[in-house]
Parts: structure tokens; C-alpha cells; sequence
């Protein structure tokens, strides 16, 4: 997810603080009603809004996916308490990402003629029932801030984030590796609603499988996705779902990647993320320019770094043969030098004191999502493999690219996607086979 303009990260004398963590997700301050009176509902989300246009009703239909939203808002009907509506809605969410794995790999009905690959029926079902809890009127009292916990309970399920399952336990070369893969959702919708995000289709694919080194180690992959919100971000979705596993524990990963969509016809490998938000509308239609903020209580570096570093084997990706599209290390990034006030661009990366304009990854959120997971892995001083990875944009086949008459989904489509999945597992493995290398050394 690539708004462009991106490494080398000099943090070498910063000071590490580990503080306790105290991540919660806002919570909105109106006043609660009284106890048995019916609830006022809120105005939908923009992202919401985009749910009765022709192309998400398409898409939800032809993957069987049409009635989530109804069956979710019947059961909520029916819970009696704010203790039973946690319950329920907290299995709903994950139950919705179970099914969404599940068809993209292969699992029960396929729903409709649409490709089992695809990612968007998750993305347009979820907010099928963001959009039923927002407007759902319980006959018990419920609290401002207990409707929102009830949001984040089922955002935070239907992405995977609470359900990544590493194995623990093991020893020397027969433990199983563990592995944390992140997706994002579709985006840029108001410009095509069609649209597809790589990265979320092979978080899909790749949930809960068991990848083979060439060595024949074995190694767990566990996924989740993310919005394309700028608040999300700020309010520590990231730092919340991938610090368990980046702690040290029986659970510990070896390796992980973020992945977004990034440029045309190229895999990149980010060497250098940049701690600067670069305004870019995002799918809620907010903007946000300024340093990426950390939240409170989260393990992190002080000060903040402008940069942070791939520590994935980028010398060795880009030369491996993983799948039709080229890999490349991609150094450049945007800063302005020690001293000046004007933007410079970078190809071989920042130069010291310099701040951040850009990563490689640009400025958007696929580069805060690597700089938010690089400065975590660098504040509890985890040494493995990670970094972000932009997968190639996926692209309608000719004469299908004009949203307005276009259709949802075409043969190219699929194969391009398809294509993009199956080179993400393989660059996966490769680095697996890396790390798994120097592991046994």
C-alpha cells in the first residue's frame, strides 16, 4: 500500500525504554442512558457508506458472503446483557475470519462463482457489521465505552489479530519455526471499489499453514490484517497484536514480514521505513501529517528514531528465484539533511541526523505499519528476521480497468493475484531457508 516517495536506520545511540503496556481503544464520551431505555444509534463510517454501492453488494453475494451482516444483527438482537453481547460478538469476528480463511483455502462451500482467492468478501462482510453493532439498540443500558469495546472485540477478531496460534515449546532442529504474516485491507476505494488488496489475499492463504525450508524444517505461519485508518494506527492496533510474540516466551517468533501492495509489476524490499505520516487520505478520508506517533505504554525506543531497518535477508531474496515478478532491495528514501529544511531525495539511503519524509515505502501507512513493527522488534531487542515487503499492484485485465463499467472480476484478475500469493509464500520460504540456516550454525 504504496503512497511513494523510503533506509538505513541510524539508531545506534538511542536510549531503549520499556514501559508497561496500556494499549485500550478510544473511547467516545457520551452519556450513557438510562438503564432499560433503547440506545440512539451512531451515523454510519464513511468506509460503512460504501456498502450499498452495486460493487460491494456484487461481491458479497457472489461469495456467499450476502447475509453475514443480517445473521450477526438477529443474534445481537437476542443477547440480554453487555457480558453476552462481548461474548457474541467477540465469536462472530472471529468466526468471520475463520470463514474467510476457510474459503480461501479451500474449506467448505465456495459461496458463489466468485474466485476463492478473493480477499474483499472479508473487508465489505466486516463492515456489514461494524455497521449493524453501530446501529444496534439493546433493551439493557450499554455504556459509550462498552459499545466500542464491542468494536474493537469484533474488528480485532474478524482480522485474525487475537487468533494468531504460533506453537510453543520444542527444541534445536525439530522445533517448528513460528511465523507472523500481516496483510492490509482494500483500498483507494472511492476511486474504484473494485479494488483487491495482494497483501490481504495471502494473509488469507497463508493463516495457519505449514511452510517447508530447504532444509526441511518445518515453520507455523499465523496472519492477521489491518485497516487503512491513520487512527487505528495511533491508537496501537500494530504494537497490541504483534507484541506477544515479539516478547520473549515459548511463543517468540523467528521470523515475520508486513506486507502491503506497493508499485506495478515488482516485489520490494524495503530496507528502510520512515517515522513520518505523509498525509494521505486513507479509507476513512482522513489525513494525518505529522511524525508517526507511539503510543503510551508500548515498548519503544527513545528517542524516537527517524529510521528503522529491514533485518530481512534482502541479499538473498532478491537473487532467489521465487515467481514471475522481480524482487528488488529497494534503498531510496526522502529526508531532510542534518542542518536543512528542504526535502532531498535519498537512493542509497538517509544520511546521518537527517529526518524522515519518506521510507521506502513512502509515507503512507504500509511504511508506518514496518516502522511501527521494526521500532517494536528494536525496543525488546529481538534478533530475527523482519521487515516489509510491497507486493506488485493487482491489476484488471485490458479492456476492464474503467471502474464504471468494468466488472468485478476477470480472468487476469485472478491469475495476477494467484500469481502474487504464490510468490509471497515462496519469497517466505526462501527466507525461512535463511534464517533457519544460520539458526543451526
Amino acid at each position: 500500500m504504496r503512497h511513494i516517495r523510503t533506509k538505513v536506520g541510524v539508531a545506534g545511540a538511542a536510549l531503549l525504554t520499556v514501559a508497561p503496556l496500556a494499549l485500550t481503544a478510544p473511547s467516545a464520551t457520551a452519556a450513557s442512558p438510562a438503564a432499560g431505555a433503547r440506545q440512539t444509534t451512531a451515523a454510519p463510517t464513511v468506509e460503512e457508506q460504501r456498502l450499498s454501492q452495486g460493487v460491494p453488494q456484487e461481491i458479497l453475494r457472489r461469495s456467499g458472503f450476502a447475509g453475514v451482516a443480517g445473521t450477526f444483527a438477529g443474534g445481537l438482537a437476542r443477547t440480554d446483557s453487555y457480558g453476552a453481547a462481548k461474548r457474541y460478538v467477540t465469536e462472530a469476528g472471529r468466526g468471520l475470519w475463520r470463514r474467510a480463511v476457510d474459503r480461501v483455502q479451500g474449506r467448505g462451500p465456495q459461496g458463489g462463482d466468485l474466485s476463492r482467492d478473493d480477499d474483499r468478501p472479508l473487508y465489505w462482510a466486516r463492515l456489514g457489521m461494524t455497521k449493524a453493532l453501530r446501529e444496534w439498540k439493546p433493551d439493557f443500558r450499554l455504556r459509550a465505552n462498552q459499545r466500542d469495546a464491542l468494536m474493537g472485540a469484533l474488528e480485532r477478531g474478524s482480522r485474525g489479530q487475537d487468533s494468531i496460534d504460533l506453537p510453543g515449546g520444542g527444541h534445536g532442529r525439530n522445533r517448528v519455526l513460528r511465523v507472523v504474516v500481516t496483510g492490509f485491507d482494500p483500498f483507494q476505494l472511492d476511486a474504484d471499489a473494485r479494488r483487491s488488496n495482494p497483501s490481504g489475499a495471502a494473509a488469507l492463504a497463508l493463516d495457519g499453514t505449514t511452510v517447508r525450508t530447504s532444509s526441511g524444517r518445518l515453520a507455523r505461519v499465523e496472519t492477521a490484517v489491518f485497516p487503512v485508518r491513520w487512527a487505528d494506527f495511533a491508537a496501537g492496533t500494530v504494537e497490541r497484536t504483534l507484541l506477544p510474540y515479539f516478547r520473549r516466551g515459548p511463543k517468540q517468533v523467528d521470523l515475520f514480514t508486513t506486507i502491503s501492495q506497493g508499485r506495478p509489476g515488482r516485489f520490494d524490499l524495503e530496507r528502510t521505513n520512515g517515522a513520518w505520516r505523509g498525509g494521505y487520505p486513507d479509507n476513512a478520508r482522513e489525513s494525518r501529517t505529522e511524525t508517526v506517533p507511539v503510543p503510551k505504554g508500548v515498548p519503544t525506543v527513545r528517542p524516537q528514531p527517524q529510521w528503522t531497518t529491514t533485518t530481512l535477508p534482502y541479499a538473498q531474496l532478491t537473487s532467489a528465484s521465487t515467481g514471475p515478478f522481480p524482487v528488488k532491495d529497494n534503498t531510496a528514501v526522502t529526508e531532510i539533511p542534518a542542518g536543512g529544511s528542504t526535502p532531498v531525495e535519498r537512493p542509497d539511503g538517509p544520511t546521518p541526523g537527517s529526518t524522515a519524509r519518506a521510507g521506502g515505502g513512502g509515507d503512507y501507512l504500509s511504511n508506518e505499519i514496518g516502522y511501527r513493527a521494526t521500532l517494536l522488534r528494536d525496543a525488546l531487542r529481538l534478533k530475527v528476521p523482519g521487515g516489509h515487503l510491497h507486493t506488485p499492484v493487482l491489476q484488471f485485465g485490458a479492456g476492464n480497468t474503467d471502474p464504471a463499467t468494468g466488472t468485478v472480476t476477470d480472468p487476469d484478475f485472478v491469475r495476477n493475484r494467484t500469481a502474487i500469493t504464490g510468490q509471497v509464500r515462496s519469497l517466505l520460504t526462501a527466507a525461512l531457508s535463511v534464517a533457519s540456516g544460520i539458526m543451526e550454525k
